[in-house]
């Protein structure tokens, strides 16, 4: 018996290789950001985490200060939420304007009022994915998901049965409300983050945390 449950999750973890991504989402360019004319496909992502972008030259050098407004949960047709609650879009949204916050806070000003050397921030949550509970934990170390997890690991992808956040950014001249920058994006931990599988919005967080960080690696 224990022989046959062995053979059943090695051919599933053979399975889930096989289809490469065991049915995760791609983010899109969602119809409804004020940014989708602008958005283009992004041919310097070779992750898949940043398929669409708007990357005119800008001297970022030129700002000190920046706006960030609460965070806009996306509500379009087009939306990548998966059984996602709607407190939990909610505390998810505080999430990210708080880490953002705190990422854009060690080099510029944060304020309320603009000038000419002030960004407005928008960031937009257009989908979420929580980790399935148990199950993605366990998928870490058994035969069905651990094989898999490895090589996503090593690839830089996302995990089995682990949760995820898709979001977008766009990034004005506060005074001018010209558009400097904007993409979509999602994010994951990695795909052996044991910590990042505990609590359904773990993953997610990590995700969050993560694109905090590529956007200030953005504004160099």
């Amino acid at each position: 018996m224990k022989a046959s449950t062995a053979l059943r999750q090695v051919a599933m973890a053979a399975i889930c290789l096989a289809l490469g991504a065991c049915a995760t989402t791609r983010p899109i360019n969602y119809s409804g950001l004020e940014s989708s004319p602008e958005l283009q496909p992004n041919p310097d992502d070779s992750s898949g985490r940043v398929p669409y972008a708007y990357t005119p030259e800008v001297d970022w050098h030129r700002y000190d200060k920046a706006i960030v407004e609460p965070v806009t949960i996306y509500r379009g047709p087009d939306n990548q939420f998966e059984k996602v609650s709607e407190q939990d879009k909610q505390d998810l949204a505080d999430f990210m304007r708080t880490k953002f916050g705190e990422a854009l806070s060690t080099r510029f000003g944060l304020v309320n009022r603009p000038d000419q050397r002030t960004l407005l921030v928008k960031l937009t949550l257009t989908g979420a994915k929580a980790t399935k509970q148990f199950v993605g934990t366990v998928t870490k170390f058994d035969l069905a998901g651990g094989p898999y997890n490895v090589v996503q690991s090593i690839r830089g992808k996302e995990g089995a049965m682990s949760g995820s956040v898709s979001y977008a950014v766009e990034i004005y001249d506060a005074s001018s409300h010209r558009l400097l920058n904007a993409y979509v994006a999602k994010q994951y931990p990695n795909a052996m983050n044991v910590k990042a599988t505990f609590g359904a919005l773990g993953a997610s967080k990590t995700g969050i945390k993560k694109g905090a960080d590529d956007l200030m690696a953005r504004l160099d």
